[in-house]
């Protein structure tokens, strides 16, 4: 596909996949719901206790990437100003996302969300995303949180060959958090590998990075992540991190890849695992797309997945 889109298209699949199970974190209750299925993907009944959407609609984390996407089908001129106003179109006041923020401030003393927030999630990072853009802040990324935005923002810019240099400021757009910045760079720089050509990118990325300072935690977590291989997936998760913080989204999509053959086996593994599945299937996705190509992506999950025709129109 044109431009490596390939990769955003293995990202956004995969989300979808996982929607419907999005931050199920008891995993025993998770297991009932996918006893005695093979896919668990694409489950036509939502279970997620937060929110509820249509089976095949991606969460907020990809959401955000679709916003990226459309600025740049838009043209390649000043993206990071159109990037801020298309944000505000699609999540803040007057979409859905924005209204649905509003009913989780109403509902707050409510104990049981399940069933509450229909339609989509709107993230912390968006939220103060949104804020600071209205503001007109310098730097309109969020600062409370670090999780997986930044990253799943700036995916197709970068596979639109953009530098590395300016992909820390569209990160920076959506994040001003230095711990969601070296994930998400560390992630970009895997992924660069894999595109590259490379047999195994931890192993590339270990040796290219093992005396960096900046990527030193990180490459000490894969060195040790690579010796829990075939441990029980649901256990490891939950021990390195079932949320959406790094560096636990971080650690358990590297098992996850460490751990699996193909696309789709990764994928159900995160899905089977529970927790912010969806922040480590957009991850997952991206990578697995790049090292084995869009024919590793199932035709059945693309035909499943809403988004997946304006990727694939790209071609």
């Amino acid at each position: 596909m044109k431009n490596n889109l390939h990769v955003f298209l293995g990202a956004t699949v995969a989300d979808a996949a996982a929607r419907p199970l999005h931050w199920v974190y008891n995993q025993k209750q998770l297991k009932s719901y996918i006893k005695g299925k093979k896919d668990f993907s694409f489950l036509k009944k939502n279970k997620s206790p937060f929110y509820n959407i249509k089976t095949g609609k991606v969460s907020g984390y990809n959401d955000v990437g679709q916003v990226m996407f459309k600025t740049l089908i838009e043209g390649h001129d000043n993206v990071n100003n159109r990037f801020k106003k298309n944000i505000i179109q699609n999540f803040g006041p007057g979409s859905i996302y924005w209204k649905n923020l509003n009913l989780r401030s109403k509902y707050k003393k409510v104990r049981d969300w399940r069933g509450i927030i229909k339609g989509p999630w709107i993230h912390q990072n968006i939220i103060e995303t949104v804020k600071n853009i209205k503001l007109k802040k310098k730097y309109t990324g969020g600062s409370k949180v670090n999780e997986s935005d930044g990253f799943c923002a700036s995916l197709p810019y970068y596979l639109y060959g953009f530098s590395f240099k300016s992909l820390e400021k569209i990160i920076s757009t959506v994040t001003i958090s230095k711990i969601s910045l070296r994930y998400a760079l560390a992630k970009f720089y895997l992924i660069d590998l894999a595109l590259k050509g490379a047999k195994n990118p931890l192993d590339e990325f270990i040796k290219k990075f093992e005396n960096n300072p900046y990527f030193k935690n990180i490459v000490k977590d894969i060195s040790k992540i690579k010796k829990l291989k075939s441990k029980s997936h649901p256990a490891v998760v939950k021990k390195l991190g079932m949320a959406c913080s790094y560096p636990g989204t971080f650690n358990s999509s590297i098992f996850a890849i460490i751990n699996s053959t193909s696309y789709k086996d990764a994928v159900l593994k995160t899905i089977k695992s529970g927790g912010c599945s969806c922040s480590r299937a957009n991850f997952i996705g991206a990578y697995f797309a790049a090292l084995k190509g869009l024919n590793s992506i199932p035709k059945s999950w693309i035909k499943k997945t809403i988004p997946a025709k304006k990727i694939m129109k790209q071609d």
